[in-house]
């Protein structure tokens, strides 16, 4: 199994807020526009699961919710990739309105594929990182 972690990140909210927006994937509806449309489509979101076409693939990838740990973890399943991998999300607040974000990914990738993509998979986790820091957590957790 390869392990891809981003880059630790800082939002600038307390670990409950962080924790009560991302594990509710229905609340990525809120960013679905940043997505790139001629790199995603077909987004489809619950409380528990991401259902997304990813360009040039023919089936749609299923990434759900398998464990939460309140304010520390939130442990996610891919589903329909031709590779197995899971990835998960640790919070940890060291001061009021500042809490710490990694993106942690668990993937068996052939060695081929590894080798052409290690650089792009390490670039999406740390770009993700870095959007999930910014997202307005207290605004969207009291709507």
């Amino acid at each position: 199994m390869d392990n891809y972690e981003s880059k630790i990140t800082r939002a600038e909210a307390d670990v409950s807020d962080v924790y009560g927006v991302l594990s509710n994937l229905k609340n990525l509806d809120r960013v679905k526009n940043l997505i790139p449309e001629d790199k995603v489509s077909d987004i489809e979101t619950t409380d528990d699961t991401i259902r997304f076409k990813v360009n040039g693939m023919g089936q749609k990838v299923c990434v759900r919710i398998v464990e939460r740990e309140e304010n520390k973890t939130i442990k996610f399943a891919v589903d329909n990739l031709p590779l197995t991998a899971n990835f998960y999300i640790q919070t940890k607040q060291v001061a009021e309105n500042d809490t710490r974000l990694k993106l942690t990914l668990r993937a068996e990738i052939p060695t081929m594929i590894r080798m052409m993509f290690a650089s792009k998979i390490q670039q999406g986790l740390d770009t993700a990182a870095d959007m999930m820091a910014q997202f307005p957590y207290k605004q969207w957790n009291n709507q």
